[in-house]
């Protein structure tokens, strides 16, 4: 029996009409369009793709977005200064720097700048804090995905094995908080844990985000699990994530695609934020 497709793309869609209204009607009360601003330092061409996507996804759902494009020999000074201007701009809501940054920029340092009130990316150490208390905050873009993507199966999360392969600061320790959240059981697997497919097999949910391409076969799942896959790999420059995903649709109850999948909910995650940091900043 084949596993059912959770298309991300298809949720994305269906979330993002609602936002679309719900601006719509934000901006007819409070005379205020909520502006989301993208710093880009570089060319790197996958950061340039992703890039594109928020500014697409601004549009569909009548938001504001403005591209600070910076060439590659900007300085990590200069990128600090062109931030805490942003803080101080009240017809900003969200700053997102466009991540990875070169090498000589520290991106700890950068992502601390950033305004908590307008850290619509979830990065900050303060966000970060909260999230794992539980208390009101931003969530980070992909992981906040990821969890609606699960819900979207209607399996109830509570008291669900849940592993997460990769221990990211971006992916695999926030989400393994949010599914913690949601009264699952988590197991976090990373590059050193002894006899990985022991866990895996194991696993109600099963969540990819090693950086590997097809690394989880479909020996590695147990049958009927949800699989998300958070992986963008290119092999022959054709996309794949980090499971195989022709051989697991035979063994998962549910897996999402790549592309197509966590991609979109990222996107739609971070669109969210920036109306709710615009909500708040206005009623504040």
């Amino acid at each position: 029996m084949s596993a059912i497709v959770v298309s991300g793309k298809e949720l994305a869609n269906k979330i993002r009409t609602d936002l679309k209204e719900k601006v719509s009607c934000f901006i007819k009360e409070k005379n205020v369009i909520p502006h989301l601003v993208v710093i880009l330092v570089g060319d790197n061409p996958a950061s340039i793709s992703y890039v594109t996507g928020k500014q697409k996804g601004c549009e569909q759902t009548n938001m504001k977005s403005t591209l600070i494009k910076l060439p590659i020999e900007t300085t990590e000074k200069e990128l600090i200064k062109e931030v805490e201007k942003l803080n101080n701009d009240t017809s900003v809501h969200g700053i997102l720097v466009q991540l990875p940054l070169p090498s000589h920029i520290n991106e700890s340092t950068i992502i601390n700048t950033i305004s908590v009130e307008k850290d619509v990316d979830g990065f900050s150490p303060i966000n970060v804090g909260k999230m794992v208390l539980n208390e009101e905050c931003f969530l980070p873009c992909t992981p906040a995905g990821i969890i609606r993507l699960i819900k979207e199966t209607k399996i109830d999360i509570t008291g669900k094995h849940a592993v997460v392969i990769g221990r990211s600061n971006i992916v695999g320790k926030p989400v393994s908080q949010l599914l913690l959240r949601e009264n699952a059981t988590v197991t976090v697997c990373h590059s050193r844990t002894n006899n990985l497919s022991e866990f895996t097999k194991s696993a109600d949910i099963l969540i990819a985000a090693i950086g590997k391409p097809k690394f989880v076969t479909a020996d590695m799942i147990k049958p009927g699990a949800v699989v998300i896959d958070v992986g963008v790999n290119r092999i022959n420059n054709k996309l794949c994530g980090d499971v195989d995903y022709e051989a697991a649709l035979d063994v998962a109850g549910y897996i999402t695609p790549v592309p197509g999948g966590v991609g979109p909910m990222t996107i739609t995650m971070l669109l969210e934020n920036t109306l709710e940091a615009c909500r708040r900043l206005v009623i504040k």
